[in-house]
């Protein structure tokens, strides 16, 4: 009997050793499979990082403008021939380049841009005219990419005279890398150089606007019906297993509808923020509705019970005991949504808001693209400086999922109750 019972024990310390190296194994397969997924999403950082980083910078070139009167004196000020003040500016810092071939190389050194930046600098001080200022204007894209060293000194898109004359510019201290504050201030331009995001980040904000204000409330309206009131039969099954499917359906189906419905059919205009919160109010909807179910559910039936027991009717016992408990997980799932319709570009393309918008938007009508979308126009074009451009959006993009990811985050550690 002994000895029966000694190799019990040692079948069962076998057993047990057996389980516990399963589950050695199966914690170092967990800890190799989350070290990967660090190391796969390290690198795709790195790597746009490593591309985005230097538009944070731009370069620019100092002139010495003199605003001459004579140029304003006929019509308005702000249709007077500013590209001349450039030129002039530029033949006298060179004055023995005189050809003509060789002056449209020179000139084409400063962007296109800048005389739209003299031009708003006389418009908001006329004290300008008549005087001599030193101003920083940028420089063409191609000669940013150069000093950027992203393009050769020796045989690329910049003739040998260019490469020349920006050499001299950079030992006099007038050709120097500064903070791009255009990129976070302007609107979409087909010269890099001038481009910037806030067109596209005022689109998506007036956008995620209407998809809050439109999902949010009818989302936990459909959750608390659907959980508390509705009754338990084949339609509401039927129901809810169609607002299940609806997550699951591809981004580019809810385009589609929009195109039909709201376009066609309502013809609401094109490429406006409100069409297309109201696109991705139909899409961010099904997550709303399911996370808001789920917390709903997570709430304790005693909670429920006590209310009810002292005289509370349903809808109080709803309003003031279930659903402030429940609110952390509606809001966790409500930034969660809120975040995958910013990242959206395939419904946003079927309705038109990957038009070229120069012009900030303002307002829920006015024509307006989407960070999204802007990424995927930038990443299409062929000019080097584009590729810069699309990374540092991208980068943007990345910060504000992060933050409102945090954000659900902090809200479910804030408010979360543990019973």
């Amino acid at each position: 009997m002994d000895t029966t019972q000694l190799k019990t024990i040692d079948i069962v310390k076998q057993g047990l050793e057996r389980r516990y190296r399963a589950e050695r194994r199966f914690r170092r397969m967990g800890l190799a499979a989350i070290l990967i997924s660090l190391a796969f999403l390290s690198f795709l950082f790195i790597t746009i990082a490593s591309k985005g980083y230097s538009a944070f910078v731009q370069t620019r070139i100092q002139l010495d403008i003199h605003f001459d009167p004579q140029i304003f004196t006929e019509g308005d000020i702000g249709a007077a021939d500013y590209p001349r003040l450039v030129k002039a500016s530029m033949a006298a810092m060179f004055p023995t380049v005189t050809g003509r071939t060789e002056k449209r190389q020179l000139y084409a050194l400063i962007s296109s841009g800048a005389a739209f930046q003299l031009r708003r600098m006389v418009l908001e001080d006329r004290a300008l005219i008549g005087t001599r200022q030193s101003v920083w204007l940028p420089a063409d894209d191609d000669v940013d990419m150069l000093v950027k060293g992203h393009l050769e000194w020796d045989g690329g898109r910049l003739t040998p005279a260019q490469v020349k004359w920006i050499e001299h510019l950079a030992t006099q201290g007038q050709l120097e890398k500064k903070f791009n504050t255009t990129f976070f201030t302007a609107g979409d331009s087909r010269e890099p150089e001038l481009a910037g995001i806030w067109g596209a980040v005022s689109g998506s904000f007036f956008t995620l606007i209407v998809t809050l204000l439109l999902s949010f409330p009818i989302g936990v309206a459909t959750a608390i019906y659907m959980q508390e009131f509705a009754p338990r039969n084949r339609w509401t099954d039927l129901i809810e297993v169609n607002i299940n499917n609806l997550a699951a359906v591809p981004s580019i189906v809810f385009g589609l509808l929009g195109l039909a419905v709201f376009l066609n059919a309502f013809g609401l205009p094109r490429s406006a923020p409100l069409v297309g919160g109201l696109v991705l109010s139909l899409m961010t909807l099904p997550t709303i509705i399911i996370a808001s179910r789920a917390a709903l559910q997570a709430v304790p039936p005693s909670i429920r019970d006590a209310a009810l027991s002292v005289g509370a009717s349903k809808m109080q016992m709803i309003v003031h005991h279930v659903l402030p408990l429940a609110l952390p997980g509606i809001l966790t799932g409500t930034i969660i949504g809120m975040a995958r319709a910013l990242g959206e570009t395939a419904p946003l393309l079927m309705i038109g808001m990957v038009a070229f918008i120069v012009d900030i938007p303002s307002g829920f009508l006015d024509p307006a693209t989407a960070l999204p979308v802007q990424i995927f126009l930038w990443a299409d074009s062929p000019e080097r400086a584009f590729v810069e451009l699309t990374s540092a959006a991208t980068l943007a993009l990345l910060v504000f999922l992060i933050v409102m990811n945090g954000l659900a985050v902090l809200l479910r550690k804030k408010f979360e109750r543990r019973w």
